[in-house]
């Protein structure tokens, strides 16, 4: 797998680009002059926003950074409150604003050229795929679903955003970050031999849980259980995926890119020491080790334990040398970064935008549903106790955990996972 294809695009590369494409333009989203507006700089490119907590609102943020000429214009959260303070944040009082389980549809009715789906995990299938129909570009957070069966979802409906020549780019920012970029492409190009071992690793102290009577927030009690979870989402797997596909993700996709495909098999642990009586059914530790097509071994761990020491990041091991993959390489071939270090979350926006107005649309959602189901293999593994190979995994496995209907109403509560009692479905 080659590093991600980021076009490398000058003013006059854009002029010339537009002046071709004008009669595709309405297939990227795009009327023909807004496209040929956008590529000059005189245009604007309008934004929504689907899902208005911290990473929507800094997704956001980050998308108006990155670029000229962009600017909010819908927003929509389940919580009327979030739309409210995402425009107070984002300093656009006068943006659209919707709420409620259908909020993503009326967004997606205006008059927008760029969604950005930002979130619980659980409702990004279905957020993805109605944008793409709406003939929307996309930035969509990670990852992008919580089980197999959203994980094809999502493949389909990329494939579907290819066909429309509408960009797609993922909240996996390090493969937008000039340090991995510069480093990975050494890797690939044999700097370190054959790759033949690795690690990656998610470990931290905690993760935020919001209580449905908190003092704090007396709002909280006038929610149905259901919309409570969606509050404190995290701590489902039906709506996070779990510490190791909501965070941990970022470190296997390095490991993916690394190794250039996907691990044929998973054998994992883990367990739920250090949540106590939160609600939830989440663990708060794993490890995974995950082998790639050339029998090399791959160790995957992540945890959330209080007062312990931290520490995220990868390594890969080659025949010829070691890499953090984000700037350093030891070896025969020593190499040290020494580049800019912009902000690769406001880069792959920049990314995205410039693909948008040169009508040569990135398109990272196959790339970014494979690491998700990486993520998800790991942590079926570890919840079942068993072994499962990449192929029953894509092609087999008919887990989905998402529930079909989303609204006000009696919450979903699964039982924490306990291997040998949970089934490989």
């Amino acid at each position: 797998m080659n590093t991600s294809p980021i076009p490398d695009l000058s003013r006059r590369d854009f002029v010339k680009l537009s002046a071709a494409s004008a009669g595709a333009a309405a297939l990227a989203g795009l009327s023909a002059p807004r496209a040929m507006g956008a590529t000059a700089g005189s245009d604007k490119i309008r934004v929504g926003v689907v899902g208005c907590g911290g990473r929507g609102t800094g997704a956001a943020q980050n998308c108006v950074d990155s670029s000229p000429g962009v600017e909010i214009v819908a927003l929509c959260d389940l919580f009327e409150r979030q739309v409210t303070s995402a425009k107070t944040k984002l300093k656009v009082p006068n943006a659209q604003g919707f709420w409620g389980f259908d909020g993503y549809k009326q967004v997606l009715a205006a008059d927008i050229d760029l969604v950005i789906l930002a979130t619980p995990p659980g409702f990004r299938p279905v957020h993805f795929e109605a944008a793409i129909n709406a003939g929307k570009h996309v930035f969509i957070e990670k990852p992008v679903a919580v089980d197999p069966v959203g994980c094809r979802s999502i493949i389909a409906t990329a494939k579907k955003a290819k066909e429309k020549r509408l960009a797609v780019v993922a909240g996996t920012q390090r493969r937008h970050q000039p340090s991995y970029l510069e480093t990975m492409k050494r890797i690939q190009d044999g700097a370190i031999g054959e790759l033949v071992g690795g690690q990656c690793y998610w470990n931290g102290e905690g993760i935020w849980f919001r209580a449905k009577d908190d003092p704090k927030a007396p709002w909280l009690a006038n929610l149905t259980d259901f919309e409570w979870q969606c509050w404190n989402w995290y701590h489902w797997d039906w709506l996070s995926g779990d510490q190791i596909v909501e965070q941990h993700i970022h470190n296997i996709d390095v490991m993916n890119w690394a190794y250039g495909g996907y691990p044929v098999k998973f054998y994992g642990m883990g367990g739920r020491q250090n949540r106590g009586s939160l609600a939830g059914n989440i663990w708060d530790h794993f490890a995974v080790e995950m082998e790639y097509a050339n029998g090399a071994r791959v160790t995957s761990m992540c945890r959330h334990t209080p007062k312990s020491a931290q520490r995220i990041g990868e390594r890969v091991v080659g025949t010829k040398g070691t890499s953090d993959c984000k700037g350093s390489i030891k070896g025969e071939k020593s190499f040290d970064y020494a580049g800019a270090n912009p902000n690769p979350m406001v880069e792959e926006h920049k990314h995205l935008i410039a693909s948008i107005r040169a009508n040569a649309p990135l398109n990272e959602g196959e790339q970014v549903a494979l690491s998700t189901l990486t993520a998800i293999g790991g942590r079926m593994s570890a919840y079942t106790g068993r072994e499962i190979s990449w192929k029953w995994l894509l092609e087999g496995s008919k887990l989905d955990i998402f529930p079909k209907e989303t609204k006000p109403g009696p919450g979903l509560f699964p039982k924490v996972p306990i291997p040998g009692s949970v089934e490989l479905v």
